[in-house]
């Protein structure tokens, strides 16, 4: 038996959706792509298995001890999401080499630790892409994600950058129907927001990371113990455009980005390219 449980964006329920799974007794919890789901987890039990997925660093978050020895009864999977974010940035930068000015769409209901790496790293980052400023609109609900490209426009910004967030995955399809409604040239952690009809994706494939998180959640229900199963590191990133609607938002792609990228598929809009 598998038990479900969705938050559906509202973190503040975490904690009582992850009690609840403890309470029925089950064998081991997998969470998804966010650190505060993994620390809700946590924080209700100590002596089930946990298995999680996140962009974050789970050691200085608390989660485990150290990767290859994680101790207690958590283990997972982590990605480069926080590592690569200055990587959008320049992507984007280079898509749009006239931009003075960019916005970065943040989530305030994700962890502190998170919302504030994020946003130092936008700071930090305007004078060595030669930007005046890089504005912080942030969003917690759909209502708010139109408001927030509303507010990119309003101030002027050239581009805008999504950070990951597992509310901003989900939300890909409305993401992309923004991204076209106000023409702004946008960047997101997630190849569904491309697939969905968005501009640009850089991130690692999301499919691959909760593949990994089922292999381990398999050897836990076989016998082995989070403690001996080394947290798992995915390197790999995906470059994907849309080229449809960089047509549509009237963007040339550079030939330095196109080399950078492979044809998926001549029925596809899309290309991508794998850097290990």
């Amino acid at each position: 038996m598998i038990e479900y449980r969705w938050a559906e964006g509202r973190y503040d329920r975490l904690q009582a959706l992850a009690a609840d799974l403890v309470s029925r007794r089950i064998n081991v919890i997998a969470t998804g792509s966010n650190i505060v789901a993994a620390l809700a987890a946590k924080a209700a039990t100590a002596t089930i298995p946990i298995v999680f997925l996140t962009g974050a660093d789970p050691v200085k978050d608390g989660l485990v001890t150290s990767l290859n020895r994680p101790g207690g009864n958590l283990t997972g999977v982590t990605t480069l999401n926080v590592e690569i974010g200055p990587k959008r940035f320049e992507v984007l930068r280079e898509l749009v080499p006239t931009a003075t000015t960019m916005a970065v769409l943040i989530n305030p209901n994700n962890h502190p630790a998170v919302v504030e790496t994020q946003t130092r790293q936008a700071q930090e980052l305007a004078h060595p892409l030669g930007l005046q400023m890089i504005h912080v609109v942030q969003a917690a609900t759909e209502p708010e994600l139109d408001s927030a490209f509303s507010t990119v426009i309003q101030r002027g910004a050239s581009g805008l950058v999504i950070t990951p967030d597992a509310f901003f995955s989900i939300e890909s399809p409305q993401l992309a129907a923004l991204t076209l409604r106000y023409a702004v040239p946008t960047i997101s952690p997630y190849r569904d927001y491309v697939t969905a009809g968005g501009l640009m994706s850089y991130g690692g494939s999301v499919t691959d990371q909760y593949r990994l998180v089922g292999v381990y959640v398999g050897r836990i229900l076989k016998g082995e113990k989070p403690a001996d199963l080394p947290v798992q590191q995915v390197s790999e990133v995906q470059l994907v455009i849309n080229l449809k609607t960089a047509k549509a938002l009237g963007l040339s792609i550079t030939p330095a980005l196109l080399g950078r990228a492979r044809q998926k598929s001549h029925r596809s809009p899309c290309v991508r390219n794998r850097y290990d």
